[in-house]
């Protein structure tokens, strides 16, 4: 079986090529020199052309600054590009599963969001992100798509959880925002969500991330600093402060402090998500004892 990876290269992307290959599937992971995302017809030809009967979706333009100096970028990276993918696998076939973000939602107002919830986006990104979920929906039904939030695990492409725990190494002052929540995601289970999910008929929107309450950026670093000292990598909790969303600002584009996902529908299908707690000491410990 043929699995055909867009984003191979990223934060989860490598992570989904490696679990693709170890679980028996031969896998083509282009680069920007072999298909253009921005190119609607290349990425179109890509599919087409790659006799794959999997399609996984990890590219995106995700930074938000990216997004707010590009806006053209951002819609045809992360709208039309998907939008492409998924006609040319309406005519091969081919199952395909795209990665959205929690940033589609209407994220003003605290709580758990399942996946009914108003999407309002507050950014470009987000904008982009959402039109991409709509235009993959209308394009081929049966797509699944996966939110995701706060991606880390990859010690190749160090998150916010494993940038923190080097400074602490380091010995840097540590800072975190304590007002903006959501739930992070370790990019193993984002891969293992989809090759369970492969084989099945689920489509539509799913919630992927881990499980229990919102936690913040501090929260999460916190975690990660407390599994650290219980590994012996610090001697102790270092000092951290604690800082605001509204006082960041080296943000130039919005974030939105409440983008909690509930993911009790992905639960109900069987597919189980570790706690933000084992998550955090999970992508801890892999980037502590990385090569």
């Amino acid at each position: 079986m043929k699995m055909l990876v867009f984003g191979g290269s990223g934060r989860t992307g490598q992570v989904m090529v490696r679990a693709a290959e170890a679980a028996g599937w031969s896998v083509l992971a282009p680069s920007h020199a072999q298909c253009d995302l921005a190119d609607a017809e290349a990425v179109s030809a890509c599919v087409l052309h790659s006799g794959a009967q999997a399609v996984v979706n990890c590219a995106a333009v995700s930074g938000l600054e990216a997004c707010l100096d590009d806006p053209l970028q951002a819609h045809l990276i992360n709208a039309v590009a998907p939008a492409a993918m998924a006609l040319a696998c309406r005519h091969t076939g081919a199952r395909f599963v795209h990665l959205s973000t929690d940033y589609v939602l209407e994220g003003r107002k605290a709580g758990m969001k399942n996946e009914t919830c108003k999407c309002k986006p507050l950014s470009i990104y987000g904008e982009s992100k959402r039109e991409g979920e709509q235009q993959v929906a209308e394009a081929l039904p049966a797509a699944l798509v996966l939110r995701v939030s706060w991606i880390c695990g990859n010690p190749q492409k160090p998150s916010f959880v494993e940038s923190t725990v080097a400074k602490a190494l380091r010995g840097e002052p540590l800072a975190a925002i304590g007002d903006k929540v959501s739930m992070p995601t370790d990019a193993e289970d984002i891969a293992r969500v989809v090759l369970s999910l492969l084989p099945t008929s689920t489509s539509g929107v799913l919630h992927v991330c881990a499980t229990g309450s919102p936690v913040s950026w501090y929260d999460c670093a916190r975690l990660a600093l407390q599994q650290a000292v219980q590994e012996g990598a610090l001697p102790a909790l270092p000092p951290m402060q604690k800082t605001r969303l509204a006082d960041a600002t080296f943000f130039r584009e919005v974030r939105p402090p409440h983008t909690a996902m509930c993911n009790a529908k992905l639960l109900g299908l069987g597919v189980p998500m570790p706690s933000v707690e084992e998550t955090i000491a999970r992508v801890t410990k892999r980037f502590l004892q990385r090569g």
